[in-house]
């Protein structure tokens, strides 16, 4: 059963690595902005890994910041596996997380749903 939460470890623990590498600088390619790693999920064989970011700026700058850690992934890759005890190195992909866009659009939401109520409830509704 411990099994099962390998790949769990094993992805908090590229996050942790790769978020490092981000914070130092140890990265050199302009291209790769500000951004934060959200999560990282790791296949079950350890194969695998999906790290999800965000960052920010317009979309030409989330396309610049894309193409920055396509080239640099070899380059993470090869840190992970001289830090981390694995037999093979997990394929890393990079997938923007939009998640953290929907809950902004979420909260502006109930944010303008409640200030409209409170407009209601106060008798100062100017739509009547």
């Amino acid at each position: 059963m411990a099994q099962g939460y390998r790949p769990t470890r094993v992805g908090d623990q590229i996050r942790q690595e790769l978020g490092e590498l981000l914070t130092r600088g140890v990265v050199h390619d302009p291209g790769i902005g500000f951004i934060t790693v959200t999560r990282v999920e790791v296949s079950a064989d350890l194969q695998h890994a999906r790290v999800f970011y965000t960052t920010l700026g317009d979309p030409q700058a989330r396309r610049e910041t894309a193409q920055a850690l396509e080239r640099a992934t070899p380059f993470f890759r090869r840190h992970i596996g001289g830090r981390l005890r694995l037999r093979r190195v997990p394929e890393i992909e990079f997938r923007f997380d939009q998640s953290v866009e929907y809950q902004d659009r979420i909260e502006q939401i109930l944010r303008d749903l409640h200030e409209e109520e409170r407009r209601r409830s106060s008798g100062h509704d100017d739509d009547e």
